[in-house]
C-alpha cells in the first residue's frame, strides 16, 4: 500500500474521505489539527485593505462555485 499526504480544504471533501474510511477503502492516519480560525482573523492587519478585499471576493466566489457544482 501507498501512504499519501493530503491537505483537505473543504469540509465536504473531508466527509467524503470519512465515508471511504467507513467502507474500509482508506485509512485516515491523522485527523484535523489546525484550528478553525477564519483566515480574515488570522491575517488581519497583514495585507493592505484593497488586496484583502480582493482576496475575500475571490474566496467567496470560489466557495459559491464549489457549492454550486458539488454533489
Amino acid at each position: 500500500m501507498d501512504t499519501v499526504l493530503l491537505k483537505i480544504n473543504n469540509e465536504k471533501a473531508y466527509k467524503l474521505l470519512e465515508g471511504l474510511e467507513d467502507l474500509q477503502l482508506i485509512t485516515v492516519l491523522k485527523r484535523k489539527t489546525e484550528s478553525q480560525q477564519k483566515l480574515s482573523d488570522k491575517y488581519a492587519g497583514k495585507l493592505p485593505s484593497d488586496i484583502a478585499d480582493e482576496l475575500q471576493n475571490y474566496v467567496t466566489k470560489s466557495r459559491e462555485e464549489w457549492n454550486n457544482n458539488s454533489i
